[in-house]
């Protein structure tokens, strides 16, 4: 499929190269009354119908899951991504991201349903043909089927170029018959539909719809899992099993596009999942820090304990901030709702490396929230009763899921210099200028930032150029052997990764700031402390670039210029701190 061209006025990677004005920028603030309609209504359904039978659903009723799921379905959130046209609510792209946030507070339900809704059924609303969209789309969006996604194997996991599996074509060209294994697939003992990657010939990477009754097709018995037990992971076994001709989605030999495009957009819903996981395992903290009295005063009157819960909020701030100006870029990108799927083909692909961003960042700010979370819950914490240890369980998979965090760390820089080359992106251009203010008296900027969190944007753009600095000699320095540096192409993404996130958190204070938002306040202060938390970051991570890169008086002269580049200024965090924790404890939850 040719991907139409994306419409954009931010091109993807844009953040390291340039600043951008707070009212560019998407956020929360900017969602609907019918964005925020849809929100409730999927949080009362989860919280009714989903939470008070997780019990059940981990010890594996498959019949009660379907039935929850189902129900979701004829609310319509089954089919927010599926066009009318073929049965689907044919939603906005801020509404769809606004139910995968939503109703992840609880992690198995949202991870079937993700899988469903997602890698399951996306495949065949952007790649197939209008007699397969006929077929499948009506049935996935309804409930009434489901689906689900088998690319990993025992020998192919991160690497899905390395498949096995094998689909020979039959002599009169009726159908393919498929031999292989799938191995960890979700939704594996109730799904209808495996969207399932095989080899023509052991040689041409191509994808099947391929249906649960086929001849040959049997599923495993179920894993052992550490988290979301309440979901189905199993392998599907493949023994000649006929697949018909009709049934191959895109083109023969064209599957690892399919892939590789899903798996963009997987990761960026997989960050909203992370983003409402997190707000759930600070409310319970809140909740538990009000309750528990010890030494004759509840715990969220200690110090340390708000010092946690102001960490954890300022976190959840960045990571939420960072998900919604990609979901806006994305659907800035795609003219909104009126989008066809090369469109939406071509926005993920622009925007590859704020998925992959997004993905790190929030599902590692879920890990530290839910530890958090647990440690304040002290010995109770580790007990199964208490729903903040299954939280602890379910949330170490994200950073495994679609693509593992160390596989898209090395995907950050590969796409950044990938789009520079092909004059996409003007990094070359950014980083040559950053290297000739290093040697001028005074060190440049993007111009005076004036207007609300005027200092902390001033900070963002000194991060920037460090960011900038420290790619741009180590792409000097290795040219085309960079792909071989692994440990480098870590620390420029994490580089990256902060970057997008401390720009994301203090643009939308701005932005609130500016149109006198009763929260400015707050906000302009989790901007801040997360800030304070970050640029130390960047400076370990450009450091480590640097001293990989050069050594000796050129080392020494580099690193003079990160230090002129990061003046990072002292700043009261216990203060800062205790407002935020004042705020999250007097509203019991997450504010922002």
């Amino acid at each position: 499929m040719d991907a139409k061209s994306a419409q954009v006025t931010i091109p993807g990677g844009g953040f390291v190269v340039g600043s951008t004005s707070p009212e560019a920028i998407f956020t929360p603030e900017d969602l609907t009354d019918d964005h925020r309609l849809v929100q409730r209504t999927v949080e009362q359904y989860v919280e009714q119908e989903v939470l008070p039978h997780v019990k059940e659903t981990e010890q594996h009723d498959w019949d009660l899951v379907v039935k929850l799921f189902r129900g979701f379905g004829e609310l319509g959130f089954l089919g927010a991504d599926v066009p009318e046209a073929y049965g689907g609510a044919g939603l906005d792209k801020i509404s769809a991201l606004v139910i995968k946030d939503a109703m992840s507070s609880e992690a198995s339900f949202a991870t079937m349903v993700s899988a469903h809704t997602g890698i399951g059924t996306l495949p065949i609303v952007f790649f197939g043909n209008e007699e397969q969209k006929q077929k499948y789309l009506p049935k996935l969006a309804s409930g009434e089927w489901v689906s689900s996604y088998a690319l990993t194997e025992p020998t192919a996991g991160s690497d899905a170029m390395a498949i096995r599996t094998r689909a020979t074509r039959s002599p009169d060209g009726s159908h393919y018959v498929l031999t292989g294994v799938k191995q960890f697939i979700t939704n594996a003992k109730m799904a209808d539909v495996y969207i399932t990657y095989a080899k023509v010939d052991g040689e041409h990477h191509s994808c099947f719809i391929v249906e649960r009754g086929t001849e040959g097709v049997t599923v495993g018995e179920e894993e052992h899992k550490l988290g979301i037990k309440g979901t189905s992971t199993a392998s599907i076994f493949l023994e000649n099993a006929p697949v018909p001709a009709a049934n191959v989605l895109g083109e023969i030999g064209q599957g690892h596009k399919i892939a590789f495009n899903i798996l963009n957009v997987g990761r960026f819903y997989l960050a909203a999942g992370c983003v409402g996981g997190t707000r759930r395992a600070l409310r319970e903290a809140v909740a538990y820090a009000k309750e528990r009295k010890q030494f004759g005063k509840v715990i969220a009157e200690f110090g340390l304990i708000q010092q946690k819960l102001a960490r954890m909020a300022a976190a959840l701030f960045a990571a939420e901030s960072a998900l919604y100006r990609t979901g806006g870029l994305i659907s800035e990108a795609l003219g909104g709702e009126a989008y066809d799927s090369s469109q939406v083909v071509a926005a993920l692909e622009e925007y590859a490396v704020e998925c992959s961003v997004n993905k790190i960042f929030a599902s590692e700010v879920l890990d530290g929230v839910v530890d958090e979370a647990l440690q304040i819950h002290g010995g109770y914490g580790y007990v199964e009763e208490y729903s903040v240890a299954r939280a602890y369980r379910d949330a170490r998979i994200n950073r495994i899921f679609e693509g593992t965090n160390e596989i898209n760390r090395l995907l950050i820089p590969a796409m950044l210099l990938r789009r520079a080359q092909k004059g996409r992106l003007g990094l070359f251009a950014a980083a040559q200028k950053v290297a000739g203010e290093m040697l001028s008296p005074t060190v440049g900027g993007d111009g005076a930032v004036s207007g609300p969190l005027a200092e902390e944007r001033r900070l963002v753009d000194a991060a920037r150029r460090a960011v900038l600095f420290a790619a741009g000699a180590a792409t000097q320095k290795y040219l085309t052997e960079l792909e071989n540096q692994q440990e480098i192409l870590g620390g420029i993404a994490d580089l990256a990764i902060d970057l997008f996130a401390i720009e994301s958190a203090v643009l939308r204070a701005a932005k609130t700031a500016a149109r006198g938002g009763q929260s400015a306040g707050l906000q302009a202060a989790m901007a801040r402390y997360f800030l304070d938390d970050a640029l130390p970051r960047i400076e370990t991570h450009a450091r480590m670039v640097l001293a990989a890169t050069e050594d000796g008086d050129t080392l020494r002269t580099m690193l003079s210029g990160l230090r002129r580049f990061l003046k990072i200024p002292s700043v009261n965090t216990v203060s800062l701190g205790r407002q935020i924790a004042e705020a999250v404890i007097n509203a019991g939850r997450y504010v922002s």
